[in-house]
C-alpha cells in the first residue's frame, strides 16, 4: 500500500504558505484619473511613456488668509471635496461625515483635509473662518479654500474630475459633486467616495490606513 501521509503533509504546508503569503501581501490602492501619453524620439527611437494623472498647481486662500498651494500639502495625504457654505442640500451631511475623518486623524500630521468653496464671491475668508469655527476645526488640519472662481472650477473639473460650478437651476445656485477624493503624496487620486454615505466614508478611513502604510510604512 502506498503511504500518502508524507505527501499530504507537504501539500498542506505548501497550501498554508501560499495562503499566508497572499494574506500578508500589502494591499495597494489604484491610481485613478486620466493618464497622459507622451511620445518622444531618443536616438532615432520612438519612446512612448505614460504619465499618471496629477492634481494641477493651485494657489488659494484658507480661512486664516494664508496662501495654500501644492507645496503646503507636500508630503501629506489629504482628502479633498467641493462645497459652499450656504448649500441647502448635501453639504451639511458631507461635513458631518468629513468630521469623522478629521477626528480620526486629528493627531496624525500626515493627513490633511481640503475643502474648496465653489461660491468664492460669498465664501470669503471671514465667512470660511466663521464656518470653520462653527465646526470646531483647526486650519492646521482642515483648510477651507477660497479664491479665483475660474481656478477653483478648473481644479474641480480637470484635476479632481468632479462637478463644480454655478447652475441657476440648482438649489442654492451651484452644483457640485458629493465626492470625497483621497490624494497621495504624489498628488495622485487614489480613491473616490460618496461623502453622503456613512458606509463609503467607512471605506475611505480603511483606505487612508492602507495608503498610510503604503506611503510611510507602519507608524
Amino acid at each position: 500500500m502506498i503511504n500518502l501521509l508524507p505527501f499530504s503533509r507537504y501539500s498542506f504546508l505548501a497550501a498554508w504558505l501560499l495562503f499566508f503569503s497572499c494574506e500578508t501581501k500589502k494591499k495597494e490602492l489604484p491610481i485613478l484619473g486620466r493618464p497622459t501619453i507622451t511620445t518622444q524620439v531618443i536616438e532615432n527611437q520612438t519612446v512612448i511613456d505614460t504619465i499618471s494623472h496629477k492634481i494641477a498647481d493651485f494657489s488659494l486662500l484658507n480661512q486664516d488668509s494664508l496662501q495654500i498651494t501644492n507645496s503646503s500639502l507636500a508630503g501629506k495625504i489629504y482628502v479633498a471635496d467641493f462645497f459652499f457654505t450656504s448649500c441647502p442640500t448635501i453639504c451639511p451631511v458631507m461635513k458631518k461625515q468629513l468630521l469623522r475623518v478629521y477626528e480620526r486623524y486629528l493627531e496624525d500630521d500626515r493627513i490633511m483635509i481640503v475643502s474648496h468653496s465653489i461660491d468664492p464671491t460669498y465664501d470669503n475668508v471671514n465667512v470660511l473662518s466663521d464656518y470653520s469655527d462653527a465646526l470646531g476645526v483647526i486650519s492646521d488640519k482642515w483648510h477651507f479654500l477660497t479664491g479665483d472662481q475660474d481656478e477653483i472650477y478648473q481644479l474641480g473639473e480637470k484635476s479632481y474630475m468632479v462637478t463644480a460650478g454655478a447652475d441657476e437651476d440648482a438649489p442654492g445656485g451651484y452644483i457640485h459633486s458629493g465626492a470625497f477624493l483621497l490624494v497621495d503624496t504624489n498628488r495622485q487620486i487614489r480613491g473616490v467616495y460618496d461623502g453622503t454615505m456613512k458606509e463609503q466614508v467607512d471605506q475611505l478611513i480603511i483606505d487612508i490606513d492602507i495608503l498610510l502604510d503604503e506611503e510611510f510604512g507602519k507608524k
